[in-house]
């Protein structure tokens, strides 16, 4: 199934932006304030971060959901289309709805400066066609994922009540900060006087510095750094498979363990295994946090039991099946990740038959090849994304020539790896649901 086509406005001035252009903040910002959402009116949970923003974000929509709150998520990219960019209690908006929120945000726009000024990016005007849909539906609660960065991302032009960090680490070098630390200055430097509350996961420790070091200057709460529920805060949780090197400390090195749940009636299985396990604790912490802020009690144990239990991610270690193959689709970019994957896939596999990764050429390949090491693998290429290079030439085959006889015929047991570009393509060729991503 093809996704429905998106309004041109969001594309448009980033498709004629010239070498060396740069989305500008400022033209973002002067189209918030004519479209009235300058000040959203509405309490702003972001998540910022190198990897799992998606995953935290989602959990943070299903608890706020969980509590009775009308929620509209803004994530990037979409997983089969852009219309999935903008959600209420997760579900993606309509088509009809997407292309009603770009003529009103084309409309808007002309009252802006020339573009010489810098291009409206794409992520910027789905953030803002959010907090625009947002108002429209009467949400209780916005949830933001930021796109690459933070101040230099267009999230940043509002300030959240609770800000959320995933891991940070060497992702955009040279773009947002030569340093994993001055990536993770300008990821929470969208902390401000009107944040409650800032949750981390664990980081290294210059990162972990930085980090309190912005929001101590930013004037906002200060940083809490969870783990996973241990077995003392989420009952019959022995056995949870937590990552090395949690500790539940804060920066300063004062342990501040989290427990993730209230009722005793809640199961212990809510969160999912392997990488994405931290990243949903993350944001179900956070969206504890925002429900503090908010006066709102937390949710009842059985309806939260249900909602998180319904929880879908496609694209990160997801199972689908199509004729003749069992496919397992993961967003892994580097070594752990792909370490991540293929334990996930022994899980249920007692061999894979075929690896297929596109990964552009700044990604860790060595690392993502280090774990498939006596594997069957196909490189995928993306010639479409002009950004990413894709230099490696053994064994490859384009995107574009992917079917789903061609998924089969490589066995049947397949894992896919590689940036969300891709996945998202492939979760298209699997048919896989993407609209709902988790049961109101």
């Amino acid at each position: 199934m093809t996704a429905p086509a998106v309004p041109s406005f969001f594309f448009e001035e980033w498709s004629r932006r010239g070498p060396g252009d740069r989305r500008s903040l400022r033209r973002a910002a002067l189209l918030a304030g004519a479209l009235g959402v300058a000040e959203p009116g509405t309490p702003v949970l972001t998540v910022v971060g190198s990897k799992g923003k998606g995953t935290a974000a989602t959990y943070a929509s299903a608890w706020l959901v969980a509590a009775g709150c009308r929620v509209v998520t803004v994530t990037s990219p979409g997983l089969r289309g852009d219309v999935e960019r903008v959600r209420v209690d997760g579900a993606a908006v309509s088509a009809g709805e997407l292309a009603g929120l770009g003529r009103r945000l084309r409309q808007a726009s002309r009252s802006l400066p020339r573009e010489h000024d810098g291009y409206l990016s794409p992520s910027g005007l789905f953030t803002l066609a959010g907090l625009l849909h947002a108002r429209d539906v009467g949400a209780d609660a916005v949830v933001l994922e930021a796109g690459m960065g933070g101040v230099s991302d267009e999230a940043g032009l509002f300030p959240p009540s609770v800000l959320a960090i995933t891991e940070v680490f060497g992702e955009h070098l040279g773009v947002l900060g030569d340093t994993p630390a001055e990536i993770a200055a300008d990821k929470a430097g969208i902390a401000a006087t009107t944040t409650s509350a800032v949750v981390s996961l664990p980081q290294t420790p210059a990162v972990a510095a930085t980090i309190a070091a912005t929001v101590a200057a930013a004037g906002a709460g200060h940083v809490e750094t969870i783990g996973i529920a241990r077995t003392a805060d989420l009952p019959g949780a022995a056995g949870i498979d937590e990552p090395a090197g949690w500790g539940g400390a804060d920066p300063s090195g004062n342990a501040s363990p989290v427990g993730l749940t209230g009722p005793d009636t809640l199961p212990a299985d809510l969160l999912p295994h392997g990488l994405n396990r931290p990243n949903a604790a993350l944001g179900c912490a956070a969206a504890r946090r925002l429900l503090d802020a908010m006066g709102r009690p937390a949710p009842d144990g059985a309806r939260l039991a249900g909602v998180l239990a319904s929880v879908r991610l496609p694209g990160r270690t997801s199972w689908h099946t199509i004729p003749g193959a069992t496919v397992l689709i993961d967003s892994a970019i580097g070594r752990a990740g792909a370490a991540a994957a293929v334990r996930e896939a022994h899980r249920r596999w007692d061999r894979i038959d075929h690896v297929l990764v596109c990964l552009p050429d700044h990604k860790d390949i060595p690392g993502v090849l280090a774990e498939l090491r006596g594997l069957p693998v196909t490189f995928v290429r993306m010639p479409d994304r002009e950004s990413l290079r894709f230099t490696r030439t053994q064994a490859t085959i384009d995107a574009a020539d992917l079917t789903p006889g061609r998924l089969a015929a490589l066995g049947g047991r397949i894992l896919v790896l590689g940036t969300v570009y891709f996945t998202g393509r492939v979760l298209d060729l699997v048919d896989a649901p993407t609209e709902r991503l988790f049961d109101a």
